[in-house]
């Protein structure tokens, strides 16, 4: 089951990687300025950047550090990502083709562990969050951003449903709840939480993860006659023609240390 799927995160991300680089929501935004900023990043530090996907953050940490390894499941996204940040004159990013659920790393071997929007497509989380625990050093961190499900089961298994609909690829948006008991658990500290409205334009949100528009008209259909309640919740937005525009979710930036 767990092969299943990461074949179909692989196929997935190879035919849209370029999208992923070019996208304002993965290659801007807040979320990536405060994980810069909390890293506390410095020219002696080696990082590892887990599930690199479009290399955003590999990119904006490359010139502060020692060096970086950009870490993916995905042949064609770490071509796609080599290409961006080489071109953006970075010599001291390696990247490696791998499993974010089987790190190939020696223990205690990075002090920032970077992961970014990616941990929703795991099969298997907690292999992941013991690996990375395992790989950064005493006194490292784990500094990881992802989509979030709601707490409220109701909402919690919309969200995932049309997530899922939308990207085939899609396991699972943890709850911050679960989050927070996963790492802790492992043996991170939680050092700091920061959460995000996270707003999607629906038609860009479907064409960055190459839906058919057939397939895209039935997700419109599905949100369009959610519930009053979902509706408002997720803040589902309909433009002059009645056609769905926009709606909003959330995401979390957990920052974790593994005690010296």
């Amino acid at each position: 089951m767990e092969d299943s799927i990461k074949n179909q995160v692989q196929q997935q991300f190879a035919k849209n990687a370029g999208k992923y680089v070019t996208s304002i929501r993965h290659a801007k935004g807040e979320d990536l300025s405060l994980l810069v900023s909390s890293s506390k990043a410095d020219t002696n530090m080696d990082v590892l950047d887990i599930a690199t996907g479009g290399g955003h953050v590999a990119n904006a940490l490359a010139p502060l550090v020692r060096r970086v390894t950009a870490y993916d499941l995905t042949e064609e996204m770490l071509k796609t990502a080599a290409e961006f940040i080489r071109g953006n004159g970075h010599s001291n990013v390696d990247f490696v083709k791998g499993d974010a659920e089987q790190l190939p790393f020696v223990d205690a071997s990075f002090d920032l562990v970077t992961c970014r929007i990616a941990a929703h497509h795991f099969p298997n989380i907690p292999a992941f969050a013991e690996g990375a625990f395992r790989v950064v050093k005493p006194g490292g961190k784990l500094l990881l951003i992802d989509n979030v499900g709601p707490e409220d089961d109701r909402f919690d298994q919309f969200y995932n449903e049309i997530e899922k609909q939308r990207d085939p690829s899609h396991v699972r948006a943890w709850k911050k709840s679960e989050w927070i008991n996963l790492l802790e658990n492992v043996g991170f500290r939680i050092e700091m939480i920061v959460c995000f409205p996270k707003p999607f334009q629906f038609h860009d949100w479907c064409e960055r993860s190459g839906l058919p528009e057939e397939e895209t008209a039935l997700l419109q259909t599905k949100m369009l006659q959610a519930s009053k309640e979902l509706q408002d919740f997720f803040s589902i937005r309909t433009d002059e023609s009645g056609g769905l525009s926009s709606f909003s979710g959330e995401a979390v930036y957990l920052q974790a240390i593994r005690p010296s």
